[in-house]
């Protein structure tokens, strides 16, 4: 019998599922469990330092004007700085109840002094408090690292970048802070993205929301100034990307233009309601009195600031940064002591305080960014805003840590991401090993995050041998001296010279600073900050001399044994 092909089913040639048919069935709870897992570390070891460090020196100015800020609707305090950081600050201050002399009369600093350690508050439970918005907002700040990069990238691009982000140790130092560097960064960044997914999806919305960002970061610190014209720039080219189309003529473009034009000076317009708002929250009737030492600024710098349509306090500030910007500093960099700014401290510091891994995946970014056709129309967006940034900051005259640069690491996360770009097994698996290198690398420091360096430089517990000031000693090991001294040397007579901005005695410890008196007295353990370590001259630095180092603690301060 003939028969029938027709009739015959076909053999199955298709395969049994694998595992990775599988994997990919289950790819979005995956992606969010490595979103979550990622996340879940970075909040453990911001709350971790959050908890166990004592006010850094900037901090307690921050929340004492805070408070002013709920208390009295005073714009007195801090001017130097917009208030949208502090209010954040305050949003945690509020379940804090801190009580506060009304209508404090002293400067800023001794108000900062008052609330913590004068007024019958634990400044343990304010400072904690007062951090937590911000390790919030730096953990949604993930997100939107997360978000840019896998709009470029996809996932994988995107877990890259988060990954990069939730272990920097920069992060998650200033992340666990009450200060304003992290939410400075990013908004700005967050109003980059907006501006990117404006060129695709609902361009006067998310423009809008773009410009709502960028008043964000202008209203947390003045040093975000130099992004606007970059942002707007950005601004026009995602609006002529969504606007044009095939075949535009001539007499259309310059139309096109125009509306260009328009839509980035409204996004600039919205930039200023949100900086306008925060003060006028603050005190609706923006009631302000210049301080009587305002420096005077003049050629133009002083122009810009005569004509920039924001309050008067915020111009005031202005004035006082750039009286900061004319004064001369001391720097440490690399073991050397030297008065004035250095050009490259910043991109130097960089390189001692970020992690070996991270360096290599930002360089690699950066090439493939440069490289890959399908990349290149992102790279301003990516790239120019924290290139002017670092441009501007490496002019200033404070070199005093790499807080100043935040938004390179937050910024170049994206960046690095490019690499998955790359459609070679090979550049996933030294993607994977250096993000693994990262991760290791920042795990290690656990839970001495801010003294970080790199394995290269001899890791955190070698940074005061090259750096100082905020990137090693910042004042947030007192309550670890304290616990140091009662454990191992309970009963001895101590000497301190503490930089920073808690009150010893609060925290138990009973000490005398050994330059008040002739050098045959100081006798016993002498506890420095690894900060006046770097700049120890004429007495102190005798002191020194003929003192061996016995302790460390967290990595900022040294113990001495003086005999």
């Amino acid at each position: 019998m003939a028969s029938r092909q027709g009739d015959r089913l076909p053999t199955s040639t298709a395969r049994p599922p694998g595992r990775f048919d599988r994997l990919r069935r289950h790819r979005r709870w995956l992606l969010a469990l490595a979103v979550v897992a990622l996340l879940a570390q970075m909040a453990v070891a911001m709350v971790t330092a959050a908890a166990q460090q004592t006010p850094t020196i900037d901090e307690p100015v921050y929340v004492g004007t805070a408070e002013t800020y709920v208390r009295e609707h005073s714009l007195r305090f801090n001017p130097e700085h917009p208030p949208l950081g502090k209010l954040i600050i305050a949003t945690g201050l509020v379940f804090a109840h801190p009580h506060l002399d009304a209508h404090f009369t002293g400067d800023q600093t001794a108000l900062g002094r008052r609330l913590l350690y004068e007024s019958g508050n634990d400044p343990w439970r304010v400072m904690l408090w007062a951090r937590l918005p911000v390790i919030v907002l730096t953990l949604l700040f993930g997100l939107v690292v997360l978000a840019f990069a896998r709009e470029l990238v996809g996932s994988v691009g995107g877990l890259v970048a988060l990954a990069l982000y939730a272990f920097s140790p920069d992060v998650i130092t200033n992340g666990s802070l009450a200060t304003l560097d992290v939410p400075a960064a990013g908004f700005l960044l967050t109003s980059v993205w907006l501006a990117w997914r404006a060129r695709r999806h609902r361009p006067l919305l998310h423009l809008a929301l773009a410009g709502a960002a960028l008043g964000a970061a202008l209203a947390t610190k003045m040093s975000t100034l130099p992004a606007v014209p970059v942002l707007l720039l950005l601004v026009f080219l995602s609006f002529w990307q969504a606007r044009r189309t095939p075949g535009l003529g001539l007499r259309a473009q310059p139309r096109l233009v125009g509306l260009g034009v328009a839509v980035a000076a409204g996004t600039a317009l919205v930039a200023l309601a949100v900086v306008w708002a925060t003060y006028l929250v603050v005190d609706p009737q923006l009631r302000w009195t210049a301080p009587a030492n305002l420096p005077a600024v003049h050629g133009l710098r002083g122009l810009v600031i005569d004509w920039l349509p924001v309050p008067r306090p915020y111009r005031d500030g202005m004035r006082i940064q750039f009286g900061f910007e004319n004064d001369v500093w001391t720097g440490f960099l690399l073991g050397r002591l030297y008065h004035g700014s250095l050009w490259y401290y910043l991109p130097a510091a960089l390189l001692v305080k970020t992690p070996l891994g991270m360096i290599a995946l930002w360089l690699m970014g950066l090439g493939v960014m440069a490289a890959v056709p399908r990349l290149r129309t992102a790279a301003p967006y990516v790239l120019l805003p924290p290139a002017v940034l670092l441009a501007v900051a490496m002019t200033g005259s404070r070199d005093l840590g790499v807080r100043y640069a935040l938004f390179v690491p937050v910024f170049l996360a994206v960046a690095a991401a490019g690499v998955v770009a790359l459609r070679r097994r090979w550049a996933h698996l030294v993607t994977a090993a250096l993000v693994g290198f990262v991760a290791i690398s920042s795990l290690r420091a656990f839970p001495y995050y801010l003294p970080y360096s790199n394995e290269a430089f001899g890791g955190p517990s070698q940074t005061r041998l090259r750096l100082h000031d905020s990137n090693v000693d910042w004042g947030q090991d007192l309550g670890r001296l304290a616990d140091r001294l009662s454990e191992r040397y309970p009963h001895e007579r101590v000497w301190l010279v503490y930089k920073g901005s808690g009150v010893p005695s609060y925290y138990g410890i009973e000490a005398a600073d050994p330059r008040k008196v002739p050098p045959s007295e100081v006798h016993g353990l002498l506890a420095v900050s690894d900060t006046a370590v770097a700049k120890a001259d004429g007495r102190l630095a005798a002191l020194l001399d003929g003192a061996t180092p016995i302790d460390d603690v967290g990595h900022s301060i040294t113990i001495y044994r003086r005999a």
